[in-house]
């Protein structure tokens, strides 16, 4: 299972996934009762920090290969969906606990082993470790993973999944019939490391998705968004996204949750189904 974001994200987090969530201050403390819910959706806050820019030459957008870059995407996840106070106690031990529970998740996920789930990739966008400064630190020493003997650090993530809906979600309506088991998909747990933000690393992931679903051979692409999240319905209308449906209030009250709009694209399929 994935988890559910305790707190208002402490940096853009685009899509609706990593867990839907609900909103809390509370400080981390390990006696709290937390649900564990599947997928979940779009929420983003501002964040003033001030962005560091990257050199873009040396960025790698592509599907995950190696557990051990999982590992540095569930912790980008974590470091992005909660924002805990930094003195709470015990929270080192509480943020390892629910990057495994997404670790685990994660892998369950693209192993085909969660039902309703046809096929499930990780998207990641990372750049090398040398390419940032002592400003980045937690960030380095959180998502920071090896590829072929060079350390590089995983700034942007998110899933892309083959299924007819999300745990929790309103489902989109396109294609009909036999074709959507085999033709639809979602972007969730959409999330860029919140010192690179305005690089446009989001952009680039959800592109990247795009052509991976192409290869996959889906048509119509689907991503939930908050409704008042406006830099996340920026991203994807900047990508081509366009509204399709509201998520009920009575819903999103029910869930203890922000409403979601669902926005669509449609893709041309580069395989035959």
């Amino acid at each position: 299972m994935a988890l559910l974001s305790l707190p208002l994200p402490s940096s853009n987090c685009f899509s609706s996934s990593f867990s839907s969530w609900r909103q809390s201050s509370v400080a981390v403390n390990t006696a709290l009762p937390i649900r564990l819910l599947p997928v979940a959706a779009s929420a983003t806050t501002t964040h003033q920090q001030q962005s560091i820019p990257i050199d873009k030459s040396s960025l790698n957008v592509a599907e995950t290969a190696s557990e051990d870059q999982l590992w540095a995407a569930a912790c980008l996840r974590v470091r992005s969906f909660y924002d805990f106070q930094a003195s709470s106690f015990g929270i080192q031990d509480h943020t390892r606990y629910l990057a495994e529970r997404e670790f685990e998740a994660l892998k369950e996920r693209i192993a085909g082993k969660r039902e309703g789930f046809k096929r499930v990739s990780c998207i990641n966008a990372t750049l090398p470790l040398s390419q940032f400064s002592n400003s980045a630190d937690d960030l380095c020493t959180a998502c920071k993973f090896t590829d072929n003997g060079e350390d590089r650090v995983v700034v942007g993530t998110l899933d892309l999944n083959q299924c007819l809906w999300l745990p929790e979600e309103i489902a989109g309506s396109k294609p009909q019939g036999f074709e959507a088991e085999f033709a639809r998909a979602y972007l969730s747990n959409v999330c860029v490391a919140r010192e690179l933000h305005r690089n446009g690393l989001g952009y680039d992931i959800v592109t990247k998705s795009k052509k991976v679903a192409e290869e996959w051979g889906i048509t119509d692409l689907y991503v939930h968004v908050a409704i008042e999240n406006e830099p996340a319905k920026n991203l994807y209308m900047k990508s081509g996204f366009i509204h399709e449906n509201d998520e009920p209030a009575w819903k999103a009250r029910f869930l203890e949750r922000p409403r979601r709009l669902l926005l669509w694209i449609g893709l041309p399929c580069s395989n035959e189904l």
